[in-house]
């Protein structure tokens, strides 16, 4: 009885542990006026993306979901609309494997949109396999299709006055590691037919939207356009559908038990994009609703210029 009882206890306190720790929650505060404030999220017709743009929309804000899926955007759009009365949510066709869509959407987006006050780089993906144009399909989606966007994009926020970009990255840019001259050679930060392969690749593609974020905010300076990186959190998404189904029942049981929901693992970007007086904080990095100390790797500042030169030449920007 005694054993059954400490196990109890050892169990019980482990599970505290996690939700006031990796899995804590949190609660943006944050109420920045956003009536006649135009909004792009990227992949905004599922998790934490759909429950941002159900908040914003909620707000007032003018809603864009810049997702692959129109019949997916539609129904989530209508779900948006049901729960906040909102009519200012519209879907844009944006493919992030696919730089030629990246192009498109903006073109599109900046003849048809007179304003644009954030863009929530919020989109990812866990998987394997190549892009359209040839790369790393987890380095071509979450991060070279949103620096081509975001890039794309920059005169259009600093006509409003205080844009923002919020990116999603992770805890996960911590195991992260970029070669850049590999990178340059075989377009891809890490390949393989191994899950943890392709979740090294992802680490590393974290890496990337860290230091984005970074040089972004360096490059941005003397303008009022501010720019943060996220971690959500630990949440129930879509993120690792690709991943085989065995994983699939292990993750499962744990992730129904523990993991955040997308509207609290959306809190945080959500901070970023409400919270008043964080201006000065552009180009840091956010989690649980609060800055947070970066290790070495992810605000290096030769490595994040180098990153933004690489990038440029393989979208064809230089």
């Amino acid at each position: 009885m005694f054993h059954l009882l400490l196990l109890a206890t050892v169990v019980l306190g482990g599970y505290v542990f996690l939700t006031q720790t990796l899995f804590k929650r949190s609660k943006c505060k944050g109420n920045a006026a956003m009536a006649g404030k135009t909004v792009i999220i990227t992949g905004g017709n599922t998790g934490i993306g759909k429950a941002t743009a159900l908040h914003l929309a909620g707000r007032g804000a003018r809603v864009i979901l810049a997702c692959r899926n129109r019949e997916k955007a539609e129904v989530a759009i209508a779900d948006i609309q049901q729960e906040t009365g909102s009519t200012d949510v519209l879907y844009m066709q944006l493919d992030l494997a696919s730089l030629k869509s990246v192009r498109c959407f903006t073109e599109t987006f900046l003849k048809t949109e007179s304003r644009l006050d954030l863009l929530i780089n919020n989109a990812g993906l866990v998987a394997d396999g190549r892009t359209e144009d040839g790369f790393g399909i987890e380095f071509g989606v979450n991060h070279l299709g949103h620096f081509l966007l975001t890039y794309l994009l920059l005169q259009r926020l600093k006509e409003a006055q205080g844009g923002r970009v919020v990116t999603l990255s992770s805890m996960a840019y911590r195991w992260g590691h970029i070669d850049l001259e590999a990178l340059a050679v075989n377009r891809h930060l890490g390949t393989g037919r191994y899950s943890w392969q392709f979740f090294q690749a992802y680490c590393n593609s974290k890496l990337c939207n860290m230091l984005f974020t970074h040089e972004l905010a360096m490059r941005l300076k003397g303008s009022d356009v501010t720019c943060y990186s996220v971690h959500p959190g630990v949440v129930r998404t879509e993120l690792s559908r690709n991943v085989s189904l065995w994983q699939k029942v292990f993750i499962e049981p744990v992730a129904r038990l523990l993991f955040l929901d997308p509207a609290d693992g959306a809190q945080t970007t959500l901070h970023c994009c409400l919270q008043e007086g964080i201006e000065h904080l552009s180009g840091r990095y956010f989690s649980c609703c609060a800055v947070q100390e970066v290790s070495t790797r992810g605000r290096d500042d030769a490595e994040a210029r180098k990153l933004w030169e690489v990038s440029e030449k393989l979208c064809g920007l230089s």
